[in-house]
């Protein structure tokens, strides 16, 4: 059995960035009657498109 760790939450740095309205009402409409916040979405596509351009190198 996987032994329970407490979770600890990352440092963060707040940033403001302009993001087009189209992919506001996107991300929203996708996130929508699920447990996902908008920056989590975010956080976690980015992360994503980081990996994906690691393994391309």
């Amino acid at each position: 059995m996987k032994k329970f760790k407490i979770p600890s939450i990352p440092p963060t740095t707040n940033k403001c960035i302009r993001f087009p309205n189209d992919i506001i009402e996107n991300v929203e409409k996708a996130i929508k009657g699920k447990n996902c916040t908008f920056t989590a979405f975010v956080v976690e596509a980015v992360k994503v498109a980081l990996e994906n351009l690691e393994e391309k190198e």
